[in-house]
Order: structure tokens, then C-alpha cells, then sequence
């Protein structure tokens, strides 16, 4: 025990030197003075003792986010990816009167083996769809012209975003006009409301009495800084009229939106970090993504 004790101390603190910030070193009892690589005397301590303290110190200062921290102790157990989007299929329905996508072959299996060596084959496959299909992530041009498009979407806009995760009472009305957040929760982060209307996907009753986001809702939100909004319903904004008020506010404001997600019931309601990230289109606003939380 003692052996590997010492093994993990001294490669601890050899970590640690090289940031100017090491603890002890080893049953010598040697430390190093912050900011420098000079030792100076210190009583003896224990190897346990001496690597606790080096693994706590680590825990503050050296940890990459996708490991969990406990008090005192930097497990090795890496967070989950979570899935929030939906698997796009050949003819499936996001929006009535909106084509479904088409998915197919442009070269099968079998055509290509009179273009490859024996034994060797590919399957190239071809789809068509509009942008507006299973969960995607809207960018400004989506709305405005002179909006970012996708291609101009700053990376740190929709992906490893911290997030916060609002429940929705799926008995409630469906306008969300009011936010259980304080502004300074949610500056900086991306904020998903979890209603639950991903249970009817891919069903008659997911296009009627979805739940949405009120204009009101939206300037809140706009005005408290979110980086990013996203729902698991229909649509962020009611189709009871041909008016968008929260597409307008949000993407006037240059806040991605993400409909159509899923599965938000395994998201914590906040320490989870978010990625959507489109495929990088000039001149388009609006493409499917596969959107996952680090949790």
C-alpha cells in the first residue's frame, strides 16, 4: 500500500511543482514555497496524509470538468453523456405540411462491390430534408437576415454550456410565462424547460396544446443574460398566430433556441453542461443537431 502511497505522491506532487503550487513531498518532509521551486523544512508527515492533501489540493485546482468532485477526494468516474435528441428517420413528421425527410442509398452495398476490390464494400447514403427536421438548433438568420447563420455561430454560443433545467407542471396551462430563476442563475448558462411533451412525439396529439414560451418570458430571459434556450415541445413560441414573438426576441438578441428535444427527465436540474452543435452551413439558420448534456 505504502508503495503506490509513494508512487501517486510523488507524481502528485511533481503536478504540482510545475504549477508553483505543490504541498508536501514525501516522508522528507520537504514542501515548496508558492509561486517557486525552493523547498523549505516542514515536520514529517505520512504518506496518506501527504497524498489526501495533494489529492484535495488537485481537486481545486487541477480538475477537468467531466470528473465529479467529492469533499476531499477526486473520483476517476467520468460524468455521463446524456442524449436530448430525437433520431431522425426516413419519413418521419416534425411539423404537418412540412415534407418528411427522404433517406436512402446513393450507392448500396451491392453496386459498390463492381467499384472495389473483392471483399470490399460501402454503403454512401443520401438524404433530403429541410432544415426544420427532429431536434435542431435555430440561429438568428433564421429569423433575421442579417443575422448570424450557422456558420458564424461562435462555438462557445451552443457548446459546453453550463445549463439549468426548469420543470414545467405538465398539467399546467401551456403558455410559460413565468421563470423560477433569479437573473444571476441564469446569465452565461443555456436554460431547457423540461415540459414532458416529448411523450406524444411522433403522435396526432404532439401538434395540438403544446406548451411555449410567452414574449414576456422571452424579454426575462433575453434581459438576464441566457446563453441559450431550449424546450422538448413542438415549438418555443405558440402557432396560434402567424406571430413569433420569442423567435423574435431570442434570436434578436443573438440567443441560439433548440426545439424538439427529448429525455429531459435524466438532466439534473442544474451542474450538467450542454452541446448543440449544427453542421457549419453558410447561409442557413436553422439544422438539425444531436444535442447531449455532460452530466
Amino acid at each position: 500500500m505504502y508503495d503506490h502511497l509513494g508512487r501517486a505522491e510523488s507524481c502528485l506532487t511533481r503536478v504540482c511543482c510545475r504549477r508553483g503550487r505543490a504541498r508536501c513531498a514525501g516522508a522528507a518532509g520537504v514542501r515548496f514555497a508558492q509561486g517557486s521551486g525552493r523547498a523549505c523544512a516542514a515536520r514529517p508527515r505520512s504518506r496518506s496524509t501527504s497524498v489526501r492533501q495533494t489529492l484535495t489540493h488537485l481537486e481545486e485546482r487541477l480538475a477537468p470538468d467531466n470528473f465529479p468532485r467529492t469533499k476531499g477526494v477526486l473520483m476517476a468516474t467520468p460524468r455521463r453523456f446524456i442524449d436530448v435528441s430525437h433520431t431522425v428517420e426516413h419519413g418521419m413528421t416534425t411539423y404537418k405540411g412540412f415534407p418528411a425527410p427522404v433517406i436512402c442509398d446513393w450507392l448500396s452495398r451491392e453496386a459498390s462491390r463492381t467499384k472495389y476490390a473483392h471483399g470490399t464494400e460501402f454503403q454512401i447514403g443520401k438524404i433530403e430534408m429541410i432544415a426544420n427536421t427532429g431536434t435542431y438548433v435555430d440561429s438568428p438568420f433564421h429569423r433575421y437576415d442579417n443575422g448570424k447563420d450557422l456558420s458564424e455561430l461562435p462555438l462557445e454560443s451552443i457548446a459546453d454550456l453550463e445549463c439549468l433545467v426548469v420543470r414545467i407542471d405538465p398539467a399546467a396551462a401551456p403558455a410559460i410565462d413565468r421563470i423560477p430563476l433569479t437573473a444571476s442563475q441564469v446569465g452565461g448558462r443555456a436554460v431547457l424547460f423540461h415540459t414532458g411533451w416529448d411523450r406524444h412525439w411522433r403522435s396526432e396529439a404532439y401538434f395540438e396544446g403544446h406548451p411555449y414560451l410567452t414574449e414576456r418570458a422571452a424579454e426575462w430571459l433575453a434581459k438576464a443574460g441566457a446563453a441559450l434556450v431550449g424546450i422538448d415541445s413542438l415549438n418555443i413560441d405558440s402557432v396560434a398566430t402567424g406571430e413569433r414573438p420569442v423567435h423574435t426576441v431570442l434570436l434578436g438578441n443573438d440567443i441560439p433556441i433548440v426545439e424538439h428535444m427529448c429525455g429531459l427527465s435524466a438532466l439534473p436540474d442544474e451542474g450538467s453542461k450542454f452541446f448543440a452543435v449544427p453542421v457549419k452551413v453558410k447561409a442557413f439558420g436553422t439544422f438539425p443537431v444531436r444535442a447531449f448534456a455532460l452530466a
